[in-house]
């Protein structure tokens, strides 16, 4: 049986109304040691921040039951929509990043809150990642607001350095979801069509504009294909429905892995040359229940199993997959 230990809430001891911020869409756990603060963005812009082991008795208040209600030591409006995406600077607590509704990115010090250090409106983002090295976070994208042939996953330079973003890869259809490991300089993303790719990245402490041959830099871990139980028809022959009971009796899904227990003759080899034509002739079925996206993907954030790679999706599989060729 769980027991529920700490209840967390906006507001205060005297105002505690969690209604007003309506959902919450992101959390971010803090990567610096000791972790005892935790950061959420909600649905009406805002963003709180509580520091979970605290002694005051006014963010503390002890229930009935013997569990704990939590309000948070800082809150803010950081955008004028739903809080999308969230995350801590891993070299510095004192720094996050959120991306929002409102299509802003906003870099914030925790130490001066009435204004954002930098603030980019460019698209719509779903997720980001900041690793480690760098003073710049890689974003997903939908890919609605999009110029034609920009929609992917770009690295977005916080303004220290004052670079262009960079673009990792290239996307047909919307990323939901990115994780970068910062023991492999690489970033992963799901998107709609169902394929996750990795992206090494390059020096980007260094201006990216002279990367040569970039695309050398990405590679798909495997593609997902939904296709009709009756052979006749091919990809016509697919429900146009948006119900998920009839689809799974119509349909399976079909996993086409990558062998990455070696990277040699890899730009040759026919998942690489698969994931190219994609990139530039994949079609999108709206339409339909998009059965075979991926919607979730998360490194392991461990040294001793920095190589393995998670992922699940809109079928309700979750599967995981060692990228050894880049850890050995």
């Amino acid at each position: 049986q769980v027991q529920c230990i700490a209840t967390l809430q906006v507001g205060s001891t005297q105002a505690g109304y969690a209604s007003e911020c309506g959902q919450c869409f992101s959390l971010s756990w803090m990567p610096s040691k000791p972790h005892h603060h935790l950061a959420a963005g909600f649905y009406d812009g805002t963003v709180a921040i509580w520091n979970l082991p605290t002694k005051s008795l006014l963010q503390r208040v002890c229930q009935p039951d013997g569990s704990l209600k939590l309000y948070p030591f800082r809150c803010f409006l950081a955008h004028d929509h739903a809080v999308r995406s969230i995350e801590w600077c891993k070299a510095n607590s004192n720094f996050l990043v959120t991306a929002g509704n409102d299509r802003k990115i906003k870099f914030w010090d925790l130490r001066r809150l009435y204004e954002p250090i930098n603030s980019i409106k460019r698209f719509l983002s779903t997720e980001v990642a900041w690793l480690l090295p760098y003073n710049g976070v890689t974003v997903a994208q939908d890919n609605c607001y999009a110029s034609y042939g920009l929609c992917g996953i770009h690295y977005i330079d916080a303004g220290y350095l004052g670079f262009k973003a960079y673009f990792v890869a290239p996307r047909k259809g919307t990323v939901w979801s990115i994780s970068g490991s910062d023991w492999l300089n690489t970033v992963a993303a799901g998107d709609i069509t169902g394929e996750l790719v990795a992206a090494v990245l390059p020096d980007l402490a260094v201006n990216p504009l002279n990367i040569k041959r970039p695309s050398e830099r990405r590679f798909p871990v495997y593609k997902a294909d939904l296709l009709p139980c009756s052979p006749e028809g091919g990809e016509q022959a697919l429900p146009k429905t948006r119900l998920y009971s009839e689809m799974v009796t119509k349909t399976y899904i079909r996993f086409r892995d990558t062998d990455l227990r070696s990277f040699k003759n890899f730009p040759s080899r026919e998942p690489m040359r698969r994931m190219h034509t994609q990139e530039v002739k994949a079609e999108l079925s709206l339409p339909r229940l998009q059965l075979e996206s991926l919607h979730k993907v998360r490194f392991s954030p461990n040294l001793d199993s920095h190589g393995w790679l998670v992922s699940g999706g809109q079928a309700g599989i979750v599967r995981a997959h060692c990228l050894v060729g880049l850890a050995s």
